[in-house]
């Protein structure tokens, strides 16, 4: 067995000692982003995915599940998936982590982002810590690993649990299509070579929830979506 077969096979390994990650989606925001309440099935600590706002949503969700979270997470600076984050944060009192410090300057002009589509109570965000490719994330006994996929925006980062075989991916791909390149510093190019570097490597039977739309499987991606479909 190679040095390489070796450390997958222990990190498969490692991933299926862990307890099942359990998901709660809240639809947030008139954009219908898809924020998630993510917990430990074993210590019922969690984390919030993306909060873009109707934080009182999210906050139902946390008690409806009897979640304690520890974290407040972001795939990336949009508005529509951290225009919350900074109300939530203080009110659970959990840091903020993520993304990728090259979305600095999405959460910076949080406010203006705010103002083009009338939401006066976005601020800027300030993440406790910023993430980079390889890092992890952990609350109860999950450990989520950090990939960084550039494209949709330069920062953007997705959340993967080996474990539970499901990601967390932003706006980088979604049921039937993928992020929008058209924003300042998207790329197109950059935004295809990282569905295909980062996530298509994960495995065809990996689970994935989308900023927006319904669930999907990286197989079912790769056989029908007309963007990254293999040819």
């Amino acid at each position: 067995m190679s040095r390489a077969t070796a450390g997958a096979a222990a990190a498969g390994a490692e991933g299926k000692r862990q307890p099942p990650l359990k998901v709660a989606v809240v639809p947030v925001t008139p954009f219908q982003q898809n924020c998630s309440v993510v917990w430990c099935a074993k210590t019922l600590k969690g984390a919030v995915v993306d909060p873009g706002g109707d934080v009182d949503d999210i906050l139902a969700a946390v008690r409806a599940n009897a979640v304690t979270p520890e974290l407040v997470l972001l795939t990336h600076g949009h508005l529509d998936h951290a225009g919350g984050a900074g109300a939530l944060a203080r009110t659970l009192d959990v840091p903020i982590v993520g993304p990728h410090p090259d979305d600095r300057f999405w959460l910076d002009a949080m406010a203006q982002q705010g103002a083009m589509f009338g939401v006066r109570s976005a601020e800027a965000v300030r993440p406790d810590r910023w993430l980079q490719a390889g890092d992890t994330v952990a609350f109860g006994a999950i450990t989520l690993e950090v990939r960084h996929c550039p494209g949709h925006t330069p920062g953007h980062i997705i959340f993967y649990h080996p474990g539970s075989r499901l990601a967390l991916v932003g706006d980088v791909l979604f049921n039937g299509s993928i992020g929008r390149t058209d924003f300042p510093r998207g790329d197109y190019d950059t935004l295809i070579r990282s569905i295909r570097e980062q996530l298509w490597p994960l495995g065809d039977d990996v689970s994935f929830i989308p900023g927006h739309g319904p669930m999907s499987t990286f197989g079912h991606e790769r056989r029908t979506n007309p963007f990254v479909r293999d040819r």
